[in-house]
């Protein structure tokens, strides 16, 4: 009991002096270095800002938010920036950065933690040694600050496909506005004023934002497609600039696109409902080689004996 309370303590107080050090040890920066993470941190805060359509960091915790910065300032003074895909899945979900780091960090301190909690009970009756190997909390630090990744790519990949196909609504709803004789500022926030869902509410604030800030909407739609990793909307972003300087007539285009997009996620539904399908027939087969099994092994089992 005196040995599983010791290695319990010893590891509290090393994860703590690891998470002290990485906060505290962090490298000064220099003048260049220090105006490009304070211009970093404005465009984050502008994207931040703009997460009205789902407001999940309003319940976030000010102490696990804080934490999160400050994981993130250091590594931000480290050159460690986080890949492109995982900036736009957190833009996707309605996510901080902060609070994402804050969440592996803690959850990856559980899974630490979890194999010595877990087997406490057992090595009270005997059943385990009471030291438990490093490598299998390790493992179990590693599973811990995967699953917070693993639930993020879930939920980005939902909304994805759930934006698209907002999306394909909104630009047949920008063409009729278009058609109508307004112009693309016009036929934008007409547009997105159509419904209350989350992905149009998101343009909505997105080109309300572009107002405010004095750019013009496609570019705002543009920086959008970018933040969340839909080429669609930089299409649609492209084309409407063409309309803008050029006085291009994308009426035709944008319906066509809207089109092209329903076709895709046609498929890609029928595609997901083929798979499962095919899920369930490989599960009963397998039903039906068990049964088989369990009809042959009295008559088997009767000759070899």
């Amino acid at each position: 009991m005196i040995q599983i309370l010791v290695m319990l303590a010893g590891a509290l107080v090393g994860a703590g002096v690891l998470v002290g050090a990485l906060l505290f040890m962090s490298p000064a920066a220099s003048g260049p270095v220090g105006l490009a993470r304070f211009d970093e941190q404005l465009k984050r805060g502008r994207r931040d800002a703009g997460l009205t359509a789902d407001r999940r960091h309003q319940a976030e915790s000010a102490r696990m938010r804080k934490l999160g910065a400050e994981v993130a300032e250091s590594l931000d003074s480290r050159g460690l920036k986080m890949p492109a895909s995982l900036s736009a899945q957190l833009g996707l979900a309605g996510q901080s950065r902060e609070m994402f780091l804050a969440r592996s960090l803690m959850a990856g301190l559980l899974g630490f933690l979890f194999p010595v909690i877990a087997l406490l009970p057992a090595s009270f009756l005997g059943l385990f040694p009471p030291l438990v190997p490093l490598w299998l909390m390790l493992v179990g630090a590693v599973v811990g600050a995967a699953v917070p990744w693993l639930q993020l790519r879930k939920i980005a990949d939902e909304r994805k496909r759930g934006f698209r196909h907002v999306l394909s609504a909104f630009l047949d709803l920008v063409a009729m506005n278009l058609a109508g004789g307004r112009g693309v500022p016009e036929a934008l926030q007409s547009a997105a004023a159509i419904s209350d869902g989350w992905a149009m509410v998101r343009i909505r604030d997105t080109l309300e934002a572009a107002r405010l800030q004095g750019i013009t909407p496609w570019a705002a739609l543009g920086e959008l497609g970018n933040a969340i990793d839909v080429d669609e909307l930089r299409d649609l972003a492209a084309a409407l600039a063409l309309v803008a300087e050029d006085g291009a007539k994308v009426r035709e285009s944008l319906a066509a696109r809207a089109a092209s997009m329903r076709s895709k996620e046609l498929a890609d539904a029928e595609g997901r409902a083929a798979a499962r399908s095919q899920s369930m027939l490989v599960a009963q087969l397998l039903l039906c080689v068990g049964f088989l099994l369990f009809l042959m092994y009295p008559a088997v089992a009767r000759v070899l004996a």
